[in-house]
């Protein structure tokens, strides 16, 4: 597909402006659900849930002067579709340099859809110790779960239909920021 036809099939719903709001608001009803915040960890989930881990880091520093660990997660080969991809992964690695025995988990993503990353996710979570709690947040759920997972905390829904897709951008890892819903044509 050529750029000027991508163009023409993306409507962006969110910018960089509304991104930092849902930011903000996730961050308080975080700290608002859990009364010990020092129990928490965030753990990004790579590619896009890891800088979005590290913004929720930072307001919640500001909110409560509470700096949490923070680590991220590389699902790669969790995921129940990773032999059946034709490209091959590129491998970002997990950094979770603690134990999350006894702690509260955030687990955070860009984008919650089918609810397999998630699975991999907790999957791969299990080699880190046992958490108490995991919650999850995410900057957008677009609905159409396949597995019986929900998230604790959401920026936006974005209900979605078949050939649409919806790709979140981050300064940190795209160089622009925004939420995009991408209608594919064949």
């Amino acid at each position: 597909m050529d750029e000027n036809n991508l163009m023409e099939n993306q409507k962006q719903i969110m910018d960089q402006e509304t991104i930092t709001r849902k930011v903000i608001r996730i961050s308080h009803e975080i700290v608002e659900k859990n009364q010990a915040v020092e129990d928490l960890v965030l753990i990004g989930i790579r590619n896009r849930g890891a800088p979005l881990s590290m913004r929720i880091r930072d307001k919640i520093m500001e909110i409560t002067n509470i700096e949490l660990p923070l680590g991220s997660l590389d699902i790669t080969f969790h995921r129940d579709d990773f032999r059946e991809r034709l490209v091959m992964p590129q491998i970002k690695g997990t950094d979770i340099d603690f134990s999350l025995d006894g702690r509260v988990v955030i687990l955070i993503d860009d984008v919650l859809y089918t609810g397999r990353t998630i699975r991999a996710a907790l999957d791969e979570l299990n080699s880190f110790g046992r958490p108490s709690a995991v919650q999850l947040a995410v900057l957008v759920d677009r609905g159409h779960r396949e597995l019986p997972i929900r998230a604790d905390f959401v920026g936006k829904n974005i209900p979605t239909h078949e050939g649409e897709h919806v790709a979140v951008r981050l300064q940190e890892s795209d160089d622009r920021e925004g939420v995009f819903l991408i209608r594919v044509s064949d």
